[in-house]
């Protein structure tokens, strides 16, 4: 880590973990020094001000004011700063981080389903395909209301609290909620976005160290807010098929859900 980074991790930013993760960390680099720098600046010169202009030595006050234009240049020059970093790196990152999302075989596809207060997860299994779900399935055993008897389904892959992802391949979640608005936030990935009921919010983030990371809400939701937390795990690819394995066979020993009284439309993922 080089030296202007060490002010990132002295306001406790987690290091980071992910490719795209370099960037974020050059521009909060920046607004931090920028930030302290503009804070020594206006501190001195308020002091300045008190010293220069006390009652003492300025018995009257002067209407006529400040002559010079200084102050408008230097209030000038931040803005211009501010602009270039919110147009030439800012929006630019932003832009590429929700219009090149990776597709196919090349991501991982999880679906995220935030509750009051733990992180649900939902994978397609060994076929690739997600089954339906209904929301008149959903109890305490099948917090999704997943539809085993659809064929899809049933090695359709449901976890809570902890979720299992290959290194250095993109993850594409497209999060949801079943209650309030949450947020689903990985610092050590420096990636986090809103889960909405009724709305499907899309992230992607590849990792490229193998270990185990916070997964925390970033949104005040309730009482229980402080314990919504959860754990992301990045395998090595040999120890993730293993996983999968193991939690393919789980579902596909489980019982199969009943089937629901009368034919309902597939819930959304917010459902």
């Amino acid at each position: 880590m080089n030296s202007l980074a060490l002010i990132n991790e002295f306001l406790g930013q987690p290091p980071n973990y992910s490719e795209h993760g370099l960037q974020i960390d050059h521009i909060l680099e920046f607004c931090q020094w920028f930030m302290g720098a503009l804070f020594v600046g206006w501190s001195a010169f308020f002091i300045f001000v008190l010293i220069r202009f006390r009652r003492s030595r300025h018995p009257m006050a002067d209407h006529a004011g400040v002559r010079s234009h200084i102050s408008t240049h230097l209030e000038f020059s931040v803005v211009m700063i501010e602009a270039v970093l919110l147009i030439g790196f800012a929006i630019p990152l932003w832009g590429k981080r929700v219009n090149e999302f990776p597709t196919g075989q090349d991501a991982t596809v999880v679906h995220v389903i935030g509750q009051q207060f733990s992180w649900n997860y939902l994978m397609a299994g060994p076929d690739g395909r997600f089954g339906s779900r209904n929301v008149d399935l959903v109890t305490n055993s099948n917090p999704l209301g997943l539809d085993r008897n659809d064929p899809s389904g049933k090695d359709d892959i449901v976890t809570s609290g902890e979720l299992h992802v290959p290194v250095n391949k993109p993850v594409v979640m497209e999060l949801s909620s079943k209650d309030v608005i949450h947020d689903f936030c990985i610092p050590s990935m420096r990636i986090a976005t809103d889960a909405i009921p009724g709305s499907l919010n899309p992230m992607w983030f590849k990792p490229v160290k193998t270990g185990s990371y916070e997964v925390i809400c970033g949104q005040l939701c309730g009482l229980g807010h402080y314990s919504m937390k959860g754990t992301l795990v990045v395998d090595t690819p040999e120890d993730y098929q293993a996983w999968l394995k193991e939690r393919a066979d789980l579902a596909g020993s489980g019982p199969s859900a009943p089937p629901a009284a009368s034919p309902a439309p597939s819930a959304t993922p917010g459902g």
